[in-house]
């Protein structure tokens, strides 16, 4: 995350706190500040902003009355969960024992995607390419280490930062609800991909290939790029599914075998 002094700007309006209030939903909307993400104190944001702590207050006040913040007594100000999350808890259940929902949610990831890679593409600032590029560097590093954790959180980021660069607020905050759901382990476990001979290399490979096409700038390329990525993790998964489907008969016959 930016610093403080380079995302705030100080006010300039007849209507102080009314102007503070704004300009923290813009930040809110566009997706800069995300659920959770704590303000700086109080006496900070004044300074930042450039007004008086009782109208800093006051817009405080007024955010968390719309329950765009939650204060948090010694601890501070923090944005509110807003995206909720995609489905309930029993339909997740739901979905983990019905593993073909599982491409249902690729197929959409993969659409999105898409769509993301290629604003990204065309709408990516210097600020954006150097976050994609610093958590490139962080995938590669997990992979020499051999770090699944670090591989999976870095994965994540790296989608999510092509997402923050498509500039597209709708799609962040939708995609925020989706990734929450990867973040749990409730669809994608990079674990089986691991079995999978190359795949590391492959993966990583993939995901320079859509940063390329960002930092090129080429819109068609970036989307080329995702959808091959989505592609080769399902086709890999439908691979996985159907020998672990195998290896459940194999058991049963074993079982039958033995009581003969």
């Amino acid at each position: 995350m930016e610093k403080p002094d380079q995302i705030f700007e100080p006010i300039n309006h007849d209507s102080v706190a009314e102007a503070v209030v704004h300009q923290i939903e813009s930040l809110i909307v566009t997706g800069i500040l995300k659920d959770g993400t704590r303000l700086p104190s109080e006496r900070e944001m004044s300074e930042l902003l450039k007004v008086s702590r009782p109208k800093l207050r006051d817009a405080l006040k007024h955010l968390e009355d719309q329950g765009l913040l939650h204060v948090r007594h010694g601890e501070g100000s923090f944005i509110a969960p807003l995206t909720g999350t995609a489905l309930t808890p029993a339909f997740l259940d739901l979905y983990a024992r019905h593993p073909e929902a599982f491409f249902d949610y690729l197929e959409y990831r993969r659409e999105q995607e898409a769509f993301a890679a290629r604003l990204a593409a065309e709408r990516a600032t210097g600020a954006d390419r150097e976050i994609i590029a610093a958590i490139l560097d962080e995938m590669e590093r997990a992979r020499d280490a051999q770090d699944s954790e670090a591989a999976q959180i870095a994965d994540i980021n790296f989608h999510s930062a092509i997402v923050d660069a498509s500039n597209n607020s709708t799609l962040i905050h939708m995609m925020a609800s989706i990734y929450d759901l990867t973040r749990r382990g409730v669809f994608y476990n990079r674990d089986f991909l691991r079995t999978i001979e190359g795949a590391g290399r492959k993966l990583l490979a993939q995901h320079q290939a859509i940063a390329q096409g960002i930092f090129e700038g080429d819109p068609e390329a970036a989307d080329k790029a995702a959808r091959a990525h989505i592609d080769f993790v399902e086709k890999s998964f439908r691979i996985g599914h159907q020998r672990e489907l195998r290896e459940r008969a194999a058991k049963k016959r074993r079982v039958l075998a033995g009581q003969k």
